[in-house]
């Protein structure tokens, strides 16, 4: 493999950091600039330097296009716009403002409630929807209850991390581990391993985000103290039970039952250690009024829960009827992209958010207007997405994600452990999916262990999405979500900048963890 290879096969990837960060500009404008160079290179250096299939120029490009625009609609996109949608319509039926004072009233430290809204709640959106919501939802909701936009979008970020391997009921890790399988499909002792290998992998990191989380919104001297303690006791139990649940239970919901003890172990602490201040203007909600506020969310966790592997009979009904597929060119024979109108997450939000808003009081008619609305306000967010998707579709099929991942393989050599999160990150950064990431390089991964002769491949395996839960944070797909959350247009470098470190630390202490147990 030729320098030149290795060049050419990174230029898309510090196009867009160089056009976000170093000339600030906007998003959609720095993917579409990003994919047509892309395309250009695909065309014209990867076939001549040989790491592109044979006459990929002539059909590959273009259906690999196509392949982007249908994978960034079906479902990204459609989960992105139903998640503001169900936050728009309780903004419009004005429920949002009992969720606000529910989250304020148990406490007047701005620390719990920051960390209930990204870290509890947010990692219960990621396990049960993913795909944007746990960025999305908590992020508007802080901005509503009056925190800046750009914060309300890092912490939000900084926390949809760790998670997001066991997002969307545990299909990246589920992927992972159906990748490495020698027939395609992992036992399930294979995937509560590697689950309980990711969360090991992970465990400093569920101290040290609440940490830096809490230190975002109180950085005050005085305030160390207790953020230290609220980080080790949230972590603590956080990285418990999800580790419990993914050694026993497997894939489908650490994350779920994780962030519901998160939840419980911020109450216990705000009851105890950050009571309510009385002033006697406190308004108390009756259940009614509660669950009438909540309906939206309570309808979504209802549908997503009733759907998923929890109910295997309606799990397999929904996934097997009215399921598309499509046979591109560019697949291998037998090989199909697959929607499934009736089992993915967007229709579980939408009918979730239609019921809420109805039983808020909102009017089929209103509830269009504001789906309507939501859809136009997304439109530069549509743009990058499409693009962002469509780019890595374009640098997969061609070779260039490969080319990368084996020249750092090649070039790090023992030290290879140290570095096998970063080559999930890139994976992330590329296609804003955990998921996608584990599909491009769990099978590099799990050769390399081979190659080193490691006696548990699966270790090296789970490090794959170890990595690529902390390129989420910087993904341009992710950062996109958070823009049109917060109504940030064109913001995009600002917020990129501001999270970078903390991906970086993230990537490197993950990395540190996978080489010091090998």
């Amino acid at each position: 493999m030729t320098t030149v290879s290795v060049i050419v096969a990174v230029v898309p990837i510090l196009l867009l950091f160089v056009l976000m960060l170093g000339f600030k500009m906007a998003g959609h404008q720095s993917a579409l600039i990003s994919l047509a160079v892309t395309v250009a290179l695909a065309l014209f250096a990867a076939p001549s330097l040989g790491f592109a299939p044979e006459n990929f120029e002539s059909v590959g490009v273009g259906w690999a296009l196509v392949e982007g625009l249908l994978k960034a609609v079906f479902p990204i996109l459609i989960i992105i716009l139903m998640a503001i949608f169900s936050y728009n319509v309780l903004v419009e039926s004005r429920e949002i403002e009992v969720i606000k004072n529910q989250f304020v009233s148990f406490s007047d430290d701005r620390g719990v409630t920051v960390l209930m809204l990204v870290w509890g709640f947010g990692g219960l959106l990621e396990g049960m929807a993913g795909f944007g919501t746990a960025v999305a939802i908590p992020a508007a909701i802080l901005i509503s209850l009056g925190y800046k936009p750009l914060f309300s979008a890092l912490v939000a970020l900084i926390a949809n991390t760790v998670p997001t391997g066991f997002g969307a009921v545990g299909v990246p890790i589920i992927t992972l581990s159906n990748e490495v399988a020698p027939n395609g499909v992992a036992t399930a002792e294979t995937i509560c391993q590697i689950s309980s290998y990711a969360v090991l992998q992970l465990a400093p990191l569920f101290f040290l985000l609440p940490f830096i989380i809490l230190m975002l919104t109180d950085h005050r001297r005085e305030a160390w103290l207790k953020n230290v303690l609220l980080a080790l006791w949230v972590g603590g139990v956080s990285v418990s039970v999800q580790y419990v649940v993914a050694k026993y239970l497997g894939a489908e919901t650490p994350a779920i039952i994780g962030s519901v003890a998160a939840i419980v172990a911020i109450l216990v602490y705000a009851r105890l250690f950050a009571p309510k201040k009385k002033t006697g203007n406190e308004r108390h909600y009756t259940l009614r009024e509660t669950l009438r506020a909540w309906s939206v969310y309570l309808f979504i966790l209802l549908f997503v829960l009733l759907s998923g592997p929890l109910f295997p009979d309606v799990n397999h009904f929904l996934k097997t009827h009215l399921v598309s597929r499509i046979a591109l060119p560019i697949y291998a024979e037998g090989t199909f992209f697959s929607f499934g109108w009736i089992s993915n997450a967007g229709l579980m939000l939408f009918l979730g958010t239609v019921l809420g808003g109805l039983l808020q009081g909102l009017t089929l008619r209103r509830l269009l207007v504001v789906l309507a609305r939501t859809l136009v306000n997304l439109r530069k967010t549509v743009i990058t997405i499409v693009c962002l998707i469509s780019l890595a579709s374009v640098m997969n099929y061609s070779g260039m994600i490969m080319v990368i991942a084996s020249a750092l393989a090649s070039a790090t050599g023992g030290l290879y452990p140290l570095f096998a999160p970063l080559i999930g990150a890139v994976g992330t950064f590329v296609t804003g999916s955990d998921t996608s990431a584990n599909i491009l390089f769990a099978k590099l991964q799990a050769n390399v262990a081979a190659q080193l002769n490691y006696s548990d491949p699966n270790w090296l395996v789970a490090a794959n999405t170890t990595g690529a839960t902390g390129g989420k944070m910087i993904s341009p797909q992710s950062i996109a979500i958070a823009t049109a959350a917060c109504d940030l247009p064109g913001k995009d470098g600002e917020i990129l900048r501001a999270a970078v470190p903390y991906a970086l630390l993230y990537i490197v202490l993950g990395g540190l963890v996978v080489f010091l147990a090998v």
